[in-house]
């Protein structure tokens, strides 16, 4: 098999069991890498406002020796330091996001986020069933699959439930396999939905979980007793747990689902092309009658995983314009029917055909990827490295 330029780079997901102490050195290690961030920004905007300088992260890097000296903040000698400077590496990367990407000025850190977490750049290591850091050593762990080729990060979170893991990034050595020919035969089209999750272009429907529905009397009634424990109590923590495990449940069936319908789709030997929308989703969610819908569905998540698992099989993803032929638009006589509604799932064109709306929106899809011109367009921009795959 030939292969590309590009290298490829995997990242391994485990479950960590620390003792007392490391759960408290794990801790410390957030909330450093969090100070550290967010006094960086803070230095930043002010030496922008005020100065108009731009202060690179070497030299704020400069501060860190300075300030580990100060009584004050000596704690920051307990945690790794190199976890401290890949802080300031994030939010350099968060910058230029903004600047070249327009993806939003970066924001402060709080300690009460969902996600907290902190990077280790070096002397990680993997063993048979432990994960070893820097201050911290080896934590107990569950290794689900082997970590093969070089680590290039461990990255350490911590849910809201409690519960700590390690992201092992890792580069194995091989490229990227050179991307299949795009075929009419070999190309789906996909028009992701809420009655059903996904419709393809021949004929198949995935249909839609629903992962919310099961857990709303649930969570409803954990919320209910959450409002009524004293702020600042301990059973008003110990609820807060229980509406977050709520949450994780109805998150990790969601992540199931959509890792088992991309590998699936991904895996099909008589396909090598994919053909999707290019949904404005946050616009879409403005809409409060289907808002919950749509978060529920994760059509974002869906189109990552699918692009990352194509890539690493050599198949492409060719995305249209939201704005492109869709389900309002005849596939026999070309002609458009502004006047269907959203709850018009059939309908039948002036040239008698009578069209399955999700079925003729693949379709459409899929004839419109297969445009010459469009193509030429896909082809031009899909030249991009596949930098970290979190599976």
């Amino acid at each position: 098999m030939q292969y590309s330029y590009f290298q490829m780079h995997k990242a391994n997901v485990y479950r960590l069991y620390p003792n007392m102490e490391q759960s408290v050195l794990l801790a410390k290690h957030i909330g450093c890498a969090r100070w550290i961030y967010n006094k960086a920004l803070a230095m930043k905007t002010e030496a922008w406002t005020e100065r108009k300088e731009n202060l690179s992260r070497y030299a704020i890097s400069a501060h860190l020796p300075v300030w580990k000296r100060d009584e004050e903040t000596a704690w920051l000698k307990e945690v790794n330091s190199q976890s401290l400077q890949a802080a300031l590496v994030n939010l350099d990367m968060a910058y230029t996001r903004f600047f070249k990407l327009k993806k939003g000025f970066p924001r402060f850190k709080s300690k009460h986020a969902n996600r907290q977490s902190f990077q280790v750049p070096q002397s990680g290591e993997v063993g048979a069933d432990f994960v070893k850091i820097p201050k911290v050593g080896q934590i107990k762990a569950i290794i689900s699959r082997e970590c093969v080729g070089t680590i290039k990060t461990i990255t350490i979170s911590r849910t809201p439930t409690g519960k700590f893991f390690a992201s092992v990034l890792c580069d194995d050595g091989k490229e990227l396999p050179v991307k299949m020919p795009t075929t009419e035969a070999g190309t789906i089209g996909v028009d992701l939905g809420i009655k059903d999750f996904a419709v393809l272009s021949t004929g198949e429907r995935i249909s839609n979980p629903r992962n919310i529905k099961w857990a709303q009397r649930k969570l409803a009634r954990a919320q209910r007793r959450l409002s009524r424990r004293v702020k600042g109590s301990k059973n008003r923590d110990k609820q807060r747990c229980k509406v977050a495990r709520v949450h994780e449940q109805v998150a990790n069936r969601r992540k199931d689902f959509l890792h088992k319908t991309t590998t699936k789709l991904v895996r099909d030997n008589q396909t090598d092309t994919f053909a999707i929308e290019d949904l404005a989703v946050s616009n879409m969610m403005q809409n409060r009658c289907l808002a919950k819908a749509i978060a529920d569905v994760s059509w974002s998540e869906f189109r990552r995983q699918l692009e990352y698992k194509a890539e690493r099989a050599g198949k492409n993803v060719i995305t249209i314009g939201r704005f492109e032929p869709s389900s309002k638009t005849c596939g026999e006589c070309g002609k458009v029917n502004d006047a269907l509604k959203l709850s018009d799932r059939v309908w039948t064109c002036t040239c008698g055909t009578t069209h399955d709306r999700d079925l003729l929106a693949a379709n459409n899809i899929k004839r419109f990827a297969l445009h010459p011109r469009n193509k030429i367009l896909a082809r031009d921009t899909s030249e991009s490295t596949l930098e970290e795959c979190v599976v």
